[in-house]
């Protein structure tokens, strides 16, 4: 007597499998959207970094952070685009705009800078909202609103 062999997979076979990608869904998804909003901070901290460059070249020059090549005075509230070196639009990107960046304290031998997402009206700024980075003159990073 021969016995037909039915190839395929059983619906318990199938369940497992479900199951399984389900839950590396559940695991992945959470751990992807994380990994995109550090993707968007790090557009901040490169503005940052620029702004604290044109920073650190005003102060080799004057010894202080707060006092221009001219010696016009910088003050908190100051937008990025009146540090010398930095143009409006420089500092545009596709989450934080010029709008965005700003100087929250500065003194002649400290300073805190700021990247704002709820004052960017960049293109993609409603991903942002709520986050903020700043950055001091020892390097030091704070990301908020994550």
């Amino acid at each position: 007597m021969r016995r037909s062999r039915r190839s395929g997979f059983t619906l318990v076979e199938l369940m497992i499998v479900a199951i399984i990608v389900a839950i590396l869904a559940a695991v992945a998804i959470p751990m992807m959207m994380r990994n995109r909003q550090r993707a968007m901070i790090t557009e901040a901290e490169a503005g940052l970094g620029t702004m604290r460059s044109a920073l650190r070249a005003m102060f080799a020059e004057t010894r202080a952070y707060n006092v221009t090549q001219a010696g016009a005075a910088l003050s908190a509230g100051s937008a990025a685009s009146e540090i010398p070196g930095i143009a409006a639009g420089n500092l545009d990107g596709r989450y934080f705009d010029d709008a965005a960046y700003s100087i929250t304290a500065i003194a002649a031998s400290t300073y805190t800078l700021t990247a704002d997402g709820d004052d960017s009206g960049a293109t993609e700024a409603a991903e942002v909202a709520g986050i903020t980075v700043t950055l001091n003159q020892d390097g030091a990073i704070v990301r908020s609103g994550l």
